[in-house]
């Protein structure tokens, strides 16, 4: 077991705020071995998410104070006495909580880690840590949420962000149509590179008037739609019959409450799912991170990433939120 130092940098949420202004970066006592089955892991990137935006506004509850983060790669600094899967040194991806940190604590009963190779290099190791939330959200969104198929039409919201961009990419190699919709021609041109076959610019152009045409008045299979409150009529009045409604963001609010009567005229679902819920056990997430790095470690999955330095996130959450980013952000955590 390595030495660890006291104190650990870490991104602290202390109060809920719409402002980054209530987060915190400053220190505070680094995990140690509680249980034999502890894992402690220094973090060498963590990846950016949207959720962490919903913890700091009070959307999804959370409790202070917290350590924000979903997603991270590193290397295993210790373990508990009766781990038996890791040993010091391993480098690993993982999901958990509380890794905008230098070092995160996991236990050896959360199956949602992956032992990389010794020898994966620095730039491996970050997609890995930045891959996870995004590239399993869209995997399981669309083999689960709704079975994409072969010539279905499907509506894809914020098509430049960072699910947005694996969705588009993953449709598209099932044959599928993927309608892109976006707020700039800038990010129109990037879901086009990636395979989108139609895109719309909501801020000139009538969403639900163009998927009718373009739908020939029939509609689409499956919206997935991560703006929520500003999209949710929009996107509802796009489906075809028996279409799938996938709600799994809220950049710009809470969807309000439906009378769910409003779903019987078009024989509509609607889901509101999380990448947890469909990776919940071992072999789900065996499956799903097989299939997922598979394709972009043979260059089927494209990622754009941008690295950050820890001191920046603020910056970084600023310009995720206000939708002036594209790709997937990663940050370089201090060692």
């Amino acid at each position: 077991m390595t030495s660890l130092p006291k104190k650990n940098q870490v991104i602290l949420l202390e109060q809920t705020g719409e402002s980054v202004d209530v987060l915190k970066f400053t220190e505070v006592d680094t995990p140690e071995i509680t249980s034999p089955h502890d894992i402690i892991v220094k973090n060498k990137f963590a990846g950016v998410n949207f959720i962490e935006a919903y913890f700091r506004k009070g959307i999804y509850p959370v409790e202070l104070p917290s350590v924000l983060g979903r997603e991270a790669s590193g290397v295993v600094a210790a373990v508990g006495t009766e781990v038996k899967n890791f040993k010091v040194g391993d480098k690993v991806a993982y999901l958990s909580g509380a890794t905008f940190a230098q070092y995160s604590k996991i236990n050896d009963s959360n199956h949602r880690v992956l032992k990389l190779p010794e020898s994966l290099s620095d730039d491996s190791l970050k997609i890995y840590g930045s891959a996870l939330v995004q590239g399993l959200t869209a995997i399981t969104f669309i083999s689960e949420a709704h079975n994409v198929q072969k010539g279905e039409y499907v509506l894809v919201w914020a098509a430049a962000g960072g699910v947005g961009r694996f969705l588009v990419q993953l449709i598209k190699e099932r044959g599928a149509h993927v309608i892109a919709v976006a707020s700039s021609a800038e990010k129109l041109q990037i879901a086009k590179d990636l395979g989108a076959e139609y895109t719309i610019n909501y801020t000139n152009e009538d969403v639900a008037a163009k998927v009718n045409e373009i739908t020939k008045g029939e509609g689409v299979a499956a919206v997935l739609d991560s703006v929520g409150k500003d999209t949710f009529e929009t996107s509802l009045a796009s489906l075809g019959r028996k279409g799938t409604f996938i709600s799994y963001g809220n950049s710009s609010g809470t969807v309000p409450p439906l009378a769910i009567n409003r779903l019987s005229a078009k024989n509509i679902t609607i889901s509101r799912p999380q990448v947890f819920g469909y990776t919940a056990t071992p072999a789900e997430w065996e499956k799903y991170t097989r299939e997922l790095f598979s394709k972009i470690e043979t260059g089927a999955l494209k990622i754009e990433l941008h690295s950050a330095p820890f001191s920046d996130y603020k910056k970084v959450a600023t310009d995720l939120e206000s939708r002036k980013t594209t790709g997937k952000y990663v940050l370089e955590i201090p060692q």
